[in-house]
């Protein structure tokens, strides 16, 4: 049963503009599966059941939509949103973060806060509160959409390449990995961040 709900999503004309929107709207709603989706994809691109090329070009454009449109929530609509969308002490703390370290690194900051899934929701965001200059963050998050989207979508290929006959188990794997390079960055970030404190 499953495998018919794959192989209908995967070859409906649908498929790589659900990749866009799940990818676009994850900014927005942290909760939606952006890695996950494009992972998935990539698994099954390595099936042949999509193609690679469309769904990293799908996840980047998601992920530069996401990005761009939470910059301009920030922009233009900041003050207020700040108070609904960061209420909780633990997203005020990320807030906080991501506009400090915008004043000092913003081009990395933008690239790797892409690769954290409640990070990239407060930089994005703080971008647009602080007035980041927009045509810069724009070639930024073009560079992390696409750095993004390629990541992703070549971890659930080379996965479901790896295990051919049981590509759920590839999927399994490059979702630990990629699970894991998330814990990672964020362990990482949070050791600097005490070491500097």
């Amino acid at each position: 049963m499953l495998d018919g709900i794959v192989d209908a999503v995967a070859k409906s004309s649908w498929a790589y503009a659900l990749i866009v929107a799940v990818c676009a709207f994850d900014v927005v709603l942290p909760f939606l599966p952006s890695e996950a989706t494009v992972i998935a994809a990539g698994v099954l691109a390595s099936t042949g059941r999509l193609t690679l090329g469309f769904v990293i070009v799908a996840g980047a454009v998601g992920a530069f939509v996401g990005d761009n449109g939470s910059y301009l929530a920030g922009r233009y609509f900041g003050v207020p949103a700040t108070r609904r969308l960061f209420r909780r002490r633990r997203a005020r703390e990320r807030l906080a973060w991501a506009e400090r370290t915008l004043e000092e690194h913003g081009a990395a900051l933008v690239l790797v806060s892409r690769f954290i899934p409640g990070g990239r929701t407060a930089t994005t965001f703080t971008a647009g509160l602080v007035h980041f200059h927009w045509l810069r963050y724009v070639g930024y998050t073009a560079l992390a959409g696409a750095l993004w989207g390629a990541f992703a979508a070549l971890v659930g290929y080379f996965g479901g390449r790896t295990f051919e006959q049981r590509p759920w188990l590839g999927l399994l794997l490059a979702l630990g990995l990629a699970a894991v390079i998330g814990i990672g960055v964020e362990g990482g970030r949070r050791l600097l961040r005490r070491r500097a404190a």
